[in-house]
């Protein structure tokens, strides 16, 4: 099959990308008459990886697809069209979904009819996108973040050529309003405050993947929020990769904070945000917190290492006595707040002195809870290059030690809540047990309970019988 490549990423190309003024475009997604029935009497499968932005992407996409009429179904063989919408931040992420798209080689033999599509952040790296026309013919379809709204007029290329169709912008592109959205049946909400990433921190791929720092209009996303809150919606979470930096490229003073208050101010019950970086941390963002009841208390604060070296390698920006300085200015302003954080090991030479500065780090700030991770080589990246003397074992034992100390200090972090009584919002019964239900206390505490018939989307008052090291089991009151 030949391919009809319009468009291939480029890692030098987005590495090279200049800091712009967001154009906002209201009016760039476009329907062709030809798409707008072209999902009749078919059914599509989409199955998403990654982070909230990937999820809050594939709300869209699904959005798109009702638009042109397709139906969602829960088997790929089921499906005339299957997407797949991909993560690129472990290479881990991209094996399984290589894996998957390969065993399915066979479905595709059978059925030519059935068009399969890959994007997201997958589709943004140049390695990854070679790779695929190499050894994934199956795949039909390539497109990348920053071009989704072109989705309809790429799938009708598809068809017309009936050639492997790439498509994928090396430049961020604009921030796209007014495109379809189909929300999950969930009483909370993701809500993108902005897109990318100027940190180009060594390991990571995002800046490539994602873009540059591009802020939405905060009239924009003030009136999604207060689109969702009349709707029934009992929480938003505030995204972006960094969403310390909101409005920096506006020009705005003190973006976020001031976004954070207007957003509390729409009167929604529950407001979160993901993910902070310290680099950017504003004294404002806590205060704000402390003054409305409706931000939750509960900060994520990515650290990655307490080893000063490896933070300078990782280029993060900040030593681990300047991220400890933080923390303390947070807990000394509001010393109830949940604090989590995300964690990397086995950075390139990291040494047995840099792991335990990581795990006295730990025992400082004592976390509610981590995500940890064993590094992972991103094609393109400055760390990919960096020499790398730690064998696999070493690294996979340094995780156990640092996940054991993590799980004994969330353990601790929530025993004080055994016997008492928190606000839940019940996201309905749990996936392991339909007799029980499931939902997020106020610091986003996973909380596990029973209660009578018709609690989903309401905040129920849980009295807390039992706790463990990352949940806690209760009864409704």
């Amino acid at each position: 099959m030949e391919n009809n490549i319009l468009k291939m990423p480029d890692l030098k190309q987005a590495a090279s990308r200049s800091q712009k003024a967001s154009q906002v475009e209201h009016d760039l997604f476009h329907l062709p008459e030809a798409a707008q029935t072209l999902g009749r009497n078919k059914k599509y499968y989409l199955r998403t990886y990654g982070c909230q932005a990937n999820v809050r992407d594939g709300e869209t996409l699904a959005g798109i697809l009702e638009l042109m009429e397709y139906t969602p179904c829960d088997k790929p063989e089921d499906a005339d069209l299957l997407i797949f919408n991909t993560c690129a931040v472990r290479r881990t992420a991209e094996l399984h979904v290589l894996g998957l798209v390969g065993a399915l080689k066979e479905l595709k033999e059978k059925h030519p009819e059935k068009i399969f599509c890959i994007c997201g952040c997958m589709a943004q790296e140049e390695a990854v996108v070679k790779e695929i026309l190499k050894s994934y013919p199956q795949v039909d379809l390539i497109f990348g973040t920053h071009n989704l709204y072109r989705f309809p007029q790429l799938l009708l290329d598809y068809l017309d050529r009936k050639e492997t169709t790439v498509e994928v912008y090396s430049q961020e592109g604009e921030v796209i309003e007014d495109l379809p959205v189909k929300r999950s049946d969930s009483c909370k909400a993701f809500v993108d405050i902005m897109y990318g990433c100027n940190k180009f921190c060594t390991y990571c791929i995002v800046p490539y993947t994602r873009g540059r720092e591009r802020s939405r209009l905060q009239a924009d996303i003030l009136k999604e929020v207060q689109q969702l809150k009349d709707q029934g919606r009992k929480e938003v979470i505030l995204l972006g990769q960094n969403v310390n930096a909101y409005g920096k490229d506006l020009g705005m003073e003190d973006g976020f904070t001031t976004l954070l208050k207007e957003v509390a101010e729409t009167g929604i019950e529950r407001i979160r945000f993901y993910t902070s970086h310290p680099r950017d941390y504003s004294r404002t963002t806590i205060l704000a917190m402390k003054q409305y009841p409706n931000i939750m208390k509960a900060l994520h604060l990515p650290v990655q290492s307490g080893s000063d070296d490896v933070l300078r390698r990782m280029a993060r920006g900040y030593t681990a006595e300047q991220y400890k300085a933080l923390f303390d200015d947070m807990k000394n302003e509001m010393p109830e707040i949940a604090f989590t954080t995300d964690i990397i090991v086995g950075f390139p030479n990291e040494t047995d002195e840099d792991f335990q500065q990581t795990l006295d780090l730990v025992d400082y700030c004592r976390y509610d809870a981590a995500y940890t991770f064993v590094y992972s080589p991103r094609s393109g990246t400055p760390a990919a290059r960096m020499e790398d003397s730690i064998p696999a074992e070493v690294k996979r034992e340094r995780l156990q030690i640092l996940n054991e100390k993590i799980a004994h200090y969330a353990n601790l972090a929530n025993q004080p809540y055994l016997g008492q009584t928190v606000k839940v919002l019940c996201e309905g019964p749990s996936k392991k047990n339909d007799k029980v239900y499931t939902g997020y206390s106020e610091k986003n505490k996973l909380v596990n309970f029973t209660g009578p018939d018709g609690l989903a989307g309401k905040i129920v008052d849980v009295k807390i019988k039992e706790v463990h090291s990352f949940s806690l089991d209760g009864q409704a009151l």
